[in-house]
């Protein structure tokens, strides 16, 4: 047997000391951490953990079974997302949906409506193609087959400042940065899908989505050189709002491809995929469509309902979709709500960031700040991770998710989460090959940044106990650590 002295000699100083043989384990990171951290040279003053046994008593003085610098306020990247995810859970339901709304400003009669439609957005963060068409069909049922007038879009839901989608790290046609809308169309991104077609030695490009007056290349010369920067190979150019085109060629070897891109123009797109849906279910229109208000003498068509809140959640955290997280986020200061709460903060349905981090500072209060050791209030901007500002410790995110596991839809909140090797942003555990054991049996929230790596979520150990696992790394070489969060959720599995 082999004796591991250290922590024989740390045990007997603790218990000369009266400290409990928990916590000297718990001040000691596991080797296969401390090597992995080793090799991708980032410091142990870098990191923060914590590892805590869930179960169904309310013992906020249990004694975790790791926590090292767990106390520390970290940039948590995306993990923030549990954040506003849980809180929205909690303050919403599984249930809640938002509103997408359609009225009529004039006459309708025998298909025909003499005057203006107008979409008031109610901040849905899902209102995509295939839902688009179907609201746009139900349309066509109630009567709306020719528009005289205009379509006028009514996004003021939200009070949003005039930030710029390259603010956040100078790349604006990356789809993670679109911003968010109180009518969001789509994400504001277009899906390019790239398919060889050996038969005529071209490559067919397709989009996911119409923009009426854009023009799209079709197709790029095929070669069957390596596929490398394929990327850069096509030598795209985004600039013109009013075309798409590449210059260069694709290689057979991609296979099939999928490029996501934010749209050059994010104030038009909505308008742009507006009017081509519209045509495309058969529609006709007068008229423009064009960003406007609700008039008072609007009367209402439908209420189109989106996805429930248990659904965009799992979008949410699954995907780490950011503008999601961010309708979710401002959607806690807009809604109408008999929790005394939200009435608080929020006296307009107009939301806002301000005052979405205050129902979330008021909801972590009430429910983290009321016992001795209250955990740290998370650092809020934006609710989803993409920030340089947001900051939140390993011991808060643990009380959360502590608390989540014994909410009554803590199942729904763990349901979002990726699980390990399976499906979602933890799906790459499995290719890396450092956690073999805990695949499929840890349910994760991950978290990058240009100097962040975490993880956060819930992990099965192979007695069959549950914990909450915690891990922020903030260190330029920290997405080179990630081997190091895979053995943290490892050994919680199968090491300790």
């Amino acid at each position: 047997m082999q004796i591991n002295y250290r922590r024989f000699f740390s045990l007997l100083i603790a218990l000369s000391l009266g400290m409990s043989f928990t916590r000297v384990w718990s001040d000691t990171l596991p080797t296969s951490i401390t090597k992995a951290l080793k090799q991708a040279r980032v410091p142990l003053s870098a990191v923060s953990f914590e590892v805590h046994k869930i179960d169904n008593k309310t013992d906020n003085n249990a004694a975790p079974l790791l926590s090292y610098r767990a106390n520390v306020p970290m940039n948590p990247a995306s993990v923030m997302k549990l954040v506003t995810t849980f809180s929205a859970l909690d303050m919403l339901g599984p249930d809640f949906t938002w509103q997408t709304s359609f009225y009529t400003n004039g006459k309708l009669s025998n298909g025909v409506l003499q005057g203006d439609l107008i979409i008031h957005g109610g901040g849905d963060p899902k209102w995509v193609l295939e839902r688009i068409e179907e609201n746009f069909k139900t349309l066509q049922v109630l009567g709306v087959r020719h528009i005289t007038g205009d379509i006028i879009l009514d996004n003021s839901v939200f009070e949003l400042s005039s930030k710029h989608e390259a603010d956040f790290d100078g790349e604006p046609m990356r789809s993670y940065n679109s911003t968010p809308d109180g009518l969001l169309v789509n994400f504001k991104a277009i899906l390019l899908s790239f398919t060889p077609d050996e038969a005529n030695q071209r490559v067919i490009i397709k989009a996911d989505i119409p923009l009426a007056n854009v023009a799209i290349d079709e197709s790029v010369p095929m070669t069957n050189g390596a596929c490398g920067d394929w990327r850069g190979q096509l030598r795209a150019d985004f600039g013109n709002p009013n075309r798409i085109s590449f210059a260069g060629s694709y290689s057979a070897r991609c296979g099939e491809k999928i490029w996501p891109i934010a749209y050059s123009d994010p104030a038009s797109y909505a308008a742009r995929v507006v009017k081509a849906m519209y045509s495309a279910v058969g529609g006709r229109l007068d008229g423009q469509v064009r960003t406007g208000t609700l008039p008072s003498t609007a009367v209402l068509l439908y209420h189109a309902p989106s996805l429930p809140l248990s659904q965009i959640i799992a979008d949410v955290n699954k995907h780490s979709n950011n503008v999601m997280a961010q309708q979710v986020f401002l959607s806690l200061s807009a809604q109408k709500s008999n929790d005394n709460l939200l009435s608080k903060v929020s006296q307009t349905l107009k939301g806002s960031f301000t005052k979405s981090r205050d129902v979330v500072k008021h909801w972590w209060q009430r429910h983290f700040g009321n016992h001795k050791k209250s955990p740290l209030e998370p650092e809020l901007e934006n609710g989803s991770g993409l920030s340089r500002t947001e900051r939140i410790s390993a011991q808060s995110l643990t009380e959360l998710l502590r608390t989540a596991a014994k909410h009554p839809n803590g199942d729904v909140f763990a349901n979002s989460l990726s699980v390990a090797g399976v499906d979602g942003t933890a799906a790459n555990m499995a290719r890396r090959g450092v956690a073999n054991a805990s695949l499929g049996q840890a349910q994760l929230k991950t978290g990058t940044l240009r100097d962040v790596a975490s993880v956060a979520g819930y992990a099965t150990a192979q007695s069959g106990q549950r914990y909450s696992v915690v891990g922020i790394i903030n260190h330029p070489n920290a997405p080179s650590a990630r081997a190091a969060l895979d053995a943290l959720v490892e050994w919680t599995v199968v090491g300790h």
